[in-house]
């Protein structure tokens, strides 16, 4: 509990005055990867837990991309959002005071972070990125940290290219977000893409979690027909932001909520962690600054 009423005051620091009203409602924002529909459902076990906690009406947004949600939380129409690295700094950026992380996955074995992963389909013959030359390489969302941020900078410094289409790959390609990589990899559309894991695990069951863990749960895939073709290095954890403007009473209540619900319900975390975690621990803004100055630099 210390470490957690810490991680409030350092996040509650920079942020703008509380509303002098207590909420009518609570909104809940879902970044894409997978479909509309299976966000809204991973995700309803937390807005029935948080409205029993609040009091209020908890509705979940599951934006078409993840500007959606960015933009969302910088107009005060979302309250709270599991956001990538990446969405995150790009919401930093545009206003240091809109929200803060508050709390990050903790990983199986205790780690925190993930790796953006290369792949592509076994038989295709394709076993790295040298084998990628000349082919066309798929990419989830522009905001996304594991499907764009974190390649388009480490891949140019593997092969010493840019990633503009023509130049070492054949053709660069947004497929719109996780899963739509995932498919279309596996049907053959592109050659090779990047997704999210934590890494651990076993890649038969696309690892702990993250959109490959989450694909094969939906059935959608057979990871014995893909294989790993890159690796990033450790990307910091996934933060759960929330907005600063809510009232302090409020901040507190859904953190203790969030800090708990691996201990209080399992498969709610599984859902909302896309596989097996160990629970989630308090983060701050420090933990995401080498993040916002990635995108910094690739925005001049």
């Amino acid at each position: 509990m210390k470490k957690l009423m810490a991680a409030l005051v350092a996040t509650t620091a920079m942020a703008a005055p509380v509303l002098a009203d207590e909420i009518s409602e609570f909104r809940i924002g879902i970044l894409g990867g997978e479909n509309a529909q299976d966000r809204l459902n991973n995700n309803d076990c937390l807005r029935t837990m948080l409205e029993d906690e609040l009091g209020v009406p908890v509705k979940l947004f599951a934006p078409a991309d993840y500007n959606g949600v960015i933009q969302g939380i910088l107009g005060g129409t979302i309250d709270l959002s599991l956001m990538g690295p990446s969405s995150y700094a790009a919401l930093h950026l545009a206003d240091e005071n809109a929200a803060s992380p508050i709390l990050v996955k903790v990983n199986s074995d205790g780690s925190i972070g993930y790796h953006s992963i290369g792949f592509a389909r076994k038989d295709s013959g394709i076993a790295s990125l040298k084998d990628m030359q000349g082919k066309t390489f798929g990419f989830g969302d522009p905001n996304s940290t594991s499907g764009y941020l974190i390649p388009s900078i480490e891949i140019p410094a593997a092969t010493g290219a840019t990633m503009e289409s023509g130049d070492y790959f054949g053709e660069v390609k947004f497929t719109g977000g996780h899963e739509q990589t995932i498919v279309a990899v596996k049907n053959g559309d592109v050659d090779g893409g990047v997704t999210w894991a934590d890494g651990q695990g076993d890649w038969e069951d696309g690892y702990n979690f993250g959109a490959l863990r989450k694909a094969v749960d939906a059935g959608l895939v057979d990871m014995n027909d893909l294989v790993e073709i890159w690796r990033s290095k450790l990307i910091p954890g996934e933060p759960i932001v929330l907005r600063n403007a809510l009232p302090q009473d409020v901040r507190v209540s859904v953190t203790n909520l969030l800090d708990n619900i691996a201990e209080t319900d399992a498969e709610c975390a599984y859902n909302l962690a896309g596989g097996e975690i160990q629970g989630f621990d308090p983060i701050t803004h420090d933990a995401y600054v080498s993040i916002v100055e990635a995108r910094k630099l690739k925005s001049n």
